[in-house]
């Protein structure tokens, strides 16, 4: 198997392609086409819920699938649409907000499905959700690796880190922060992501690969996927272990437990 550092690293630095071959899986093409051809015709909040497979297809593009059940609630966020007094607005989970600005039916009523913002930008954001998926399958450190190189540019502030558990998982890997710091005071959680990590670096695409291959190197520590071996003067023949040179290599040049 390849080793999460590498596997990442592959995916990420052939983007493009990866995500144009994953649009033309026979699946993902055949729900798309579906999406693309009958969305227009949406015209009304009831229709778009109660055309399962478009209502499926528009939360699996912001990562909403697993809320798809929720149908009270999403229609909730749809109903008060983006105002800063909207439901949507009070939540903490910005992918809420991008959900009904992409489909503001709130503000613009029967005109919110034929505008440009429902084609192919969702359609981008099903592949790119879907790559995502298909890395976690193999590896969910590629997966995580590929998520909080997507969200990282839209960080503010400690709080979105630590309000998503895919990206605290990050962070908390990253710089060997062991999970239970969690039941810690919220705030003094908040202080401990701003002294490790510089959230103003994360806009910076050199700076934010530098921090993933560091992500990729401790989760590859944690959970070995590939076995280099050594002599064994004890057993004889080879011994396994479960991390490679490379990755050693790696996190030696990091100053682990700073920025």
């Amino acid at each position: 198997m390849i080793n999460t550092m590498t596997s990442y690293k592959l995916i990420s630095s052939n983007l493009t392609r990866s995500l144009t071959r994953v649009a033309q899986e026979p699946a993902v093409q055949r729900d798309t086409d579906y999406y693309l051809k009958n969305i227009g015709k949406v015209k009304t909040i009831d229709d778009f819920m109660k055309n399962d497979r478009l209502y499926k297809y528009a939360l699996k593009a912001v990562g909403l699938e697993d809320m798809a059940f929720a149908k009270a609630f999403i229609r909730k966020v749809l109903t008060e649409g983006t105002g800063k007094d909207s439901f949507a607005s009070k939540l903490t989970d910005k992918r809420y907000m991008e959900f009904a600005t992409t489909f503001d039916f709130a503000k613009l009523g029967d005109k919110a499905t034929s505008q440009p913002a429902v084609l192919k930008p969702v359609t981008d954001k099903y592949a790119r959700q879907t790559l995502e998926q298909e890395a976690g399958q193999d590896n969910e450190g590629v997966r995580l690796a590929l998520y909080f190189a997507r969200k990282a540019p839209t960080i503010t502030n400690a709080y979105e880190i630590l309000g998503d558990k895919a990206l605290l998982k990050v962070f908390q890997t990253t710089f060997s922060i062991p999970a239970q710091t969690s039941n810690m005071d919220i705030d003094r959680q908040a202080k401990m992501v701003t002294d490790k990590l510089d959230l103003k670096s994360l806009k910076d695409p050199a700076k934010l690969e530098k921090l993933l291959t560091r992500f990729t190197a401790m989760y590859e520590m944690n959970n070995p996927s590939t076995a280099s071996a050594i002599p064994s003067l004890l057993i004889g023949g080879d011994t396994p272990v479960g991390i490679s040179q490379s990755i050693l290599m790696t996190l030696q040049s990091f100053k682990l437990g700073g920025r």
